[in-house]
């Protein structure tokens, strides 16, 4: 896989669009907004934040959500690094990414500290500040090899439409797996396969209002054993 890159083409000589999956990398409204709704509303977060709190994430992209949430982590008042990690089969360059996140000045100071990271190690392994981690190649494959449990995830992977493979039954059980007892999981979505598969691998699904033009989206919740 390390072969694999994105393939964009911008919109508004902004938005980068992937080409391969036909999808926006963030919403065409405010992309900030909509990851505020979505992964932290989403997941009760900030209020939930604790030390030790660990967020995974299907899909990296641009790095939007881990600069949302490490912003927000930083203003709830807590000091020990937040634990991110990522998972990412298509990595964006260094440059893609800085000129994405150019459009959202309001992390910025977070956003250069992630470009340059980047462009040194694409796991993130010199990013200071964060505990982070991005796990590069199919997800299907590497993330049944890891042996944490997020408090929260980010299932942020393109349209289950135009890339259904990130959101299929095998790894949603996976998803769960990898999810504390008391673990959360939100996603822009509202597809019925999606929930279903949700449901399935053991989680307790709501269809919530989404963000803006989207009527709705998905929250769940680890249902106990």
């Amino acid at each position: 896989m390390g072969d694999q890159h994105a393939e964009l083409d911008w919109r508004d000589q902004a938005i980068p669009v992937s080409t391969r999956f036909d999808d926006p990398y963030f919403s065409l409204e405010n992309g900030l907004a909509e990851t505020r709704h979505v992964f932290l509303a989403g997941n009760d977060l900030p209020a939930r934040f604790a030390p030790g709190f660990h967020i995974a994430e299907l899909g990296f992209g641009t790095g939007l959500n881990l600069l949302t949430a490490w912003m927000a982590w930083e203003q709830a008042g807590h000091t020990v690094p937040l634990t991110f990690t990522s998972f990412e089969a298509f990595p964006m360059t260094a440059d893609e990414m800085a000129r994405a996140l150019a459009a959202f000045p309001e992390v910025a100071r977070y956003a250069d500290r992630l470009v340059t990271a980047w462009k040194e190690d694409k796991t993130l392994a010199t990013l200071k500040g964060i505990n982070a981690c991005v796990i590069l190649g199919d997800a299907r494959e590497t993330l049944a090899a890891e042996s944490f449990a997020a408090d929260a995830w980010f299932l942020d992977g393109f349209s289950p439409a135009k890339n259904p493979e990130l959101w299929d039954a095998s790894l949603m059980a996976q998803v769960s797996a990898h999810t504390t007892s008391s673990g959360t999981a939100a996603t822009y979505t509202a597809a019925g396969f999606v929930r279903r598969n949700l449901a399935d691998a053991g989680f307790s699904v709501a269809r919530v209002p989404g963000f803006g033009r989207k009527r709705h989206m998905t929250t769940c919740f680890k249902a106990p054993a």
